[in-house]
């Protein structure tokens, strides 16, 4: 009888946490949908119910779950993620603080990218434009976007990957944000397809 290894065989799973647009969480699904990488988003999770990322994930037959911030630290919902046994939590855009229990159930396991070169222009309330905008006023010759593990403080955990890109003088805060979305794009995929291979 030939005895086959069934954790060789099942494909690896990510399970996406998103609050906006998503265009993170598309290129994150669109990278995967190749069936040869052997990766699954088998779940996109959102705290807003009219977040873009919904869509995105529907048409793509991705699955999706909206929460409220309660639900989150839900013996529930921490029950439900872990019966889903992802590989990964991604984090992409995701703006609710991931609670204690979630991150020592899934230490490890839980990744997040920013816009900025940590540790610079990290913390609590750096995201989204406040941080091109605090990139632009301190007159930075350069920024980008990090991947980095979650740990409990905002930002803080230790980092996997960064990509930079340089700034020009001319460059507005919105200059900025385009180009390094535009790295983040590049950067988050490839670098959740290295470390579900052990790559680094």
């Amino acid at each position: 009888m030939i005895n086959l290894n069934l954790q060789i065989l099942k494909n690896k799973n990510i399970v996406i946490f998103a609050s906006g647009s998503g265009s993170n969480a598309r290129c994150i699904i669109d990278h995967f949908s190749d069936q040869s990488k052997k990766v699954e988003v088998s779940l996109v999770v959102s705290n807003k119910t009219t977040a873009g990322v919904l869509d995105i994930a529907k048409e793509r037959e991705v699955k999706t779950r909206v929460i409220k911030r309660s639900d989150l630290s839900s013996p529930e919902f921490l029950s439900e993620i872990v019966g889903m046994d992802p590989n990964l939590i991604v984090l992409a855009g995701f703006l609710l603080k991931i609670p204690q229990e979630m991150i020592n159930t899934f230490r490890g396991k839980i990744v997040n990218i920013h816009p900025s070169l940590l540790p610079k222009f990290g913390g609590k309330g750096m995201y989204g434009m406040n941080v091109h905008k605090a990139v632009h006023t301190a007159g930075e010759g350069q920024s980008g976007c990090t991947v980095h593990w979650v740990n409990e403080n905002y930002d803080e955990g230790a980092i996997i990957a960064q990509n930079k890109c340089d700034i020009v003088s001319k460059d507005s805060p919105e200059d900025i944000a385009k180009k390094v979305l535009s790295l983040e794009h590049k950067t988050y995929a490839t670098t959740i397809e290295k470390l579900l291979k052990n790559d680094f």
